[in-house]
């Protein structure tokens, strides 16, 4: 059963060929570049995301000789855009999940409907989710077609359908979290209720059929990227948890099949509905994670990513810094934070401002893993993690230093699309498994915590202590 993986995401999209005897097979990737364009706004060609779906998906295809079982997708999980579902054609933008200009739909809806809104969908009311950018969208771009996340696009341009999975949708802010369906109230909340919406399926269904990777095959196994590298990473039970550092960092804590509600914050959401069962994870953010060190690139302190652990100072000096520069997620649900570079001195060089913001990012990782650990009950004993910045030995030793536990880093780049591929297997085969269709793994490196209890607790108080400071002068 070979499986085309595919992971459509901010920066690029992969394909893979995955085969259960062979493993990978085939991969190909298309690069993806949003659009910073100030002002919170963050947006993506519609057609150069799709192009890139199909020309890294045929790449993929041809280099493993063809013939491919199924097709399954991970999307981005709150980009959105409007389109005409007669001919597929874009009416807007796509607005990614980074953008924050839906911050004027949210604002005046906080103190009404905030709680409700919180205790219905186990997410916050922040321009984050989907529907404050569907209603956006809809109050600024294009009253015509229908208003949807990338993904429904996408499939739709694969196979015809109109739908979504469970997953995506539970990152709406208008999805019953317990029922799994769209909630009528939370849509007119938004202004939504006359919308057209996708129909919601589980996570291995059958959706249709498509051609355009070569013969007929059927799509299915459709799910968020983050869950994806969940699933990947074997994080199946109860207090588990993952991290990937992308463009932004994501902390996962797998809640089983109880759908916690967060007392401090976090986001609860779907994870995967498979084989009839739902699983449920609580969730947190670091929005700015390797597009902090592409800004410290585009600056000139480093030519890229590789120049990480070879200019990163042994200490930094007292430097501080606030991974805010697309504003700051759970638990503070401030778009309009800022970064901030803290505690400098006229002795402060490039090798310590590497080290800052690397240990800036480690820290927010774990204070979102102690505050998880507060909704969960326990604490997380061992943090799986993928994604290209697993590659920072100084970043991953920060991290187990900061959580004060092993850090095991997932030994193939390819996490998500991996954890999708498992999905496509239990969409063609009745009989699988969600555990019998993970492949086995043993981490590529594991990272002890270095420093003692006491100095991880006291640089995490210095890292809050910025943290208040930065959310002082951005609500000045």
């Amino acid at each position: 059963m070979r499986v085309l993986a595919i992971d459509q995401g901010t920066s690029g999209t992969k394909a893979l060929v995955v085969d259960p005897e062979e493993g990978v097979v085939a991969i190909a990737e298309e690069e993806v570049r949003p659009a910073y364009l100030g002002g919170g706004a963050v947006e993506q060609d519609p057609e150069a995301l799709l192009a890139s779906v199909l020309e890294a998906g045929r790449r993929a295809v041809a280099d493993a000789g063809g013939g491919i079982d199924v097709v399954a997708l991970a999307n981005q999980g709150e980009t959105v855009l409007a389109w005409d579902p007669d001919t597929g054609a874009p009416h807007s933008q796509a607005i990614v999940w980074q953008d924050s200009r839906a911050e004027e739909i949210c604002a005046p809806l906080r103190e009404e409907h905030g709680a409700e809104v919180a205790r219905r969908s186990g997410l916050v009311l922040d321009p984050y989710f989907s529907a404050p950018k569907l209603a956006w969208v809809r109050r600024h771009l294009s009253g015509e077609g229908v208003v949807t996340t990338t993904d429904t696009w996408l499939v739709h341009k694969l196979t015809g359908a109109f739908v979504t999975d469970v997953a995506t949708a539970s990152r709406s802010l208008v999805l019953d979290l317990d029922e799994g369906t769209w909630d009528e109230h939370l849509l007119g909340v938004f202004g939504l209720d006359d919308e057209a919406l996708p129909r919601i399926v589980a996570c291995d269904e059958i959706v249709g059929e498509t051609e355009a990777f070569g013969a007929a095959a059927p799509v299915g196994g459709l799910i968020v990227d983050q869950p994806a590298a969940l699933i990947a990473e074997g994080c199946l039970e109860a207090g588990s948890a993952k991290c990937t550092y992308g463009t932004g960092a994501f902390l996962l804590g797998n809640t089983g099949t109880d759908a916690v509600r967060s007392e401090v914050g976090l986001t609860t959401s779907v994870g995967w509905r498979a084989r009839g069962e739902t699983r449920f994870y609580l969730d947190g953010q670091v929005y700015t994670a390797a597009s902090a060190v592409r800004w410290l690139t585009d600056l000139g302190v480093i030519s890229g990513p590789a120049d990480l652990d070879r200019l990163a100072a042994d200490d930094g000096g007292g430097a501080l810094f606030v991974p805010g520069l697309a504003g700051l997620a759970a638990p503070w649900w401030r778009p309009d934070a800022t970064g901030a570079l803290l505690g400098l001195t006229l002795s402060t060089e490039a090798p310590q401002l590497v080290r800052a913001v690397l240990e800036g990012i480690a820290a927010q990782i774990a204070d979102l893993a102690h505050t998880i650990a507060d909704d969960l009950g326990r604490p997380i004993e061992r943090l799986r993690v993928d994604g290209g910045l697993t590659q920072s030995r100084v970043l991953m030793q920060a991290q187990a230093d900061l959580l004060q536990a092993p850090v095991d880093v997932y030994p193939s780049p390819h996490a998500t699309a991996l954890g999708v591929a498992a999905l496509g297997r239990l969409a063609l085969d009745d009989g699988l498994a969600l555990a019998e269709a993970i492949d086995d793994w043993t981490p590529s490196e594991t990272y002890e915590p270095q420093r003692s209890a006491e100095q991880a607790a006291e640089l995490l108080g210095r890292w809050r202590q910025g943290v208040e400071m930065t959310l002082a002068q951005g609500g000045a």
